[in-house]
């Protein structure tokens, strides 16, 4: 093993100040949990919040909300371009997953076909604001309000990001986030519901209500792994997590199974002070996100800055991606591929989608495909130092043909 300075693709600095945090928050329990779910609810201008084990999770107990409020509604439409736990969570919650291609310039809906597969059929539409850029929000209400579907906010890329002066995960109907490793804020793992709907929030408590808390045995191994994750994302020592196979860093799992319980107070006490935190982080995002797209000799977009989890970029082909993350990699520059593909293409879906059959070469969304062979990602967190900006953007500007950065619709 070669230690190199080596920047992780994706993180969410943790300090040492904040595991001390976290072992008083281990004495006072459901007090700190209550005053997290004042403090989120007091932020976002909501008026329910539900605090549980993931995001995945959280969007597992949306869905089995909706479901009780409409139970002759089945399906559930998502990006064919997203996070493998989105389709995890739809059928974990036993519902339908419907897919919709997506706009290559916005990684967004394609609207077009958006429009033609929603139907009587149709339980939610999830948009997803992919690395922090809004969805249209305002075009997907239109088309669901007419049909009586209703508005989940995938925003687990996007804590604290914006949409026409409103938080994202509070313009439709229902919302969630993730505070998972890499997000925009972490306390390891865990994920946040809100609603300003009362029928919504009282569907969802009625199973929010069943869930147990997480056994104690699994707290303690999520603190060691928390601390690990804590020290070993700093660029000076992510080389050595990076060269260990085993431990899976950056790979795209679609869990068959998950746990769904309640958040635990260890994780809510490593969320102390987590405003100031969470605004910290994102304005350092946007910041570092604008000088690397200025560093390629591309203009930064007039109005509030994107706080992008990563900054995608969209080359030519798959053969030129792999060649520019293999050379960023041997660097340490922190280059990475996402989702390996399409929705449609994952194995364990097969026969379970309605359109389409997964599996094979071939898939029936062409802009998911193309973005699944073509997308690189540039890393824009906290630990990425002003020497690693100038590296990155001296790098990214020399590719050719230069790749395009998708942003959202105008």
């Amino acid at each position: 093993m070669r230690a190199v300075r080596t920047v992780p693709p994706a993180a969410a600095p943790l300090h040492p100040e904040d595991f001390l945090g976290a072992l008083g928050g281990l004495f006072s329990g459901r007090d700190l949990l209550r005053r997290l779910e004042d403090e989120i609810r007091e932020y976002f201008h909501v008026s329910h919040v539900f605090l549980v084990s993931s995001g995945k999770a959280a969007l597992v107990l949306i869905l089995r909300g909706l479901a009780s409020l409409s139970k002759e509604r089945k399906e559930v439409v998502i990006p064919a371009y997203t996070c493998f736990s989105v389709p995890s969570a739809v059928v974990k919650a036993g519902l339908e997953v419907r897919l919709c291609d997506i706009d290559l310039c916005t990684l967004d809906f394609d609207y077009t076909h958006l429009e033609s597969i929603i139907g009587e059929t149709t339980l939610c539409v999830v948009p997803c604001h992919l690395f922090g850029i809004p969805s249209d929000l305002d075009r997907v209400k239109r088309l669901c309000k007419s049909k009586g579907v209703f508005v989940v906010e995938d925003a687990a890329q996007a804590m604290g990001g914006m949409y026409k002066g409103e938080k994202l995960g509070t313009v439709g109907d229902v919302g969630f986030f993730s505070l998972g490793r890499g997000k925009n804020i972490t306390c390891g793992n865990g994920g946040i519901i809100v609603t300003g709907s009362e029928t919504i929030a009282g569907a969802i408590e009625s199973f929010y209500a069943g869930l147990e808390r997480p056994r104690p045995e699994t707290v303690a191994r999520e603190c060691v792994r928390v601390m690990g994750l804590g020290v070993f994302a700093r660029p000076s020592l992510y080389w050595l997590p990076a060269q260990v196979p085993f431990l899976g860093l950056g790979k795209t799992i679609f869990y068959n199974d998950f746990p769904v319980t309640k958040l635990s107070s260890l994780h809510a006490a490593l969320l102390q002070q987590w405003p100031r935190r969470l605004e910290k982080s994102n304005q350092i995002r946007s910041e570092n996100a604008a000088r690397l797209t200025r560093g390629m000799g591309r203009p930064v977009p007039a109005g509030a800055m994107v706080p992008y989890l990563r900054l995608p970029l969209l080359l030519s082909s798959r053969e030129a991606r792999d060649a520019v993350c293999a050379l960023a990699a041997r660097h340490g520059l922190g280059l990475s591929t996402m989702y390996p593909h399409p929705i449609d293409q994952i194995e364990e879906l097969e026969g379970r989608l309605g359109q389409t059959a997964a599996g094979g070469e071939q898939s029936a969304f062409p802009a998911a495909a193309k973005v699944s062979r073509c997308l690189l990602t540039a890393p824009t967190h906290p630990l990425l130092s002003s020497d690693d900006l100038s590296r990155l953007a001296t790098f990214l500007a020399e590719i050719d043909p230069p790749p395009r950065i998708p942003s959202a619709a105008a």
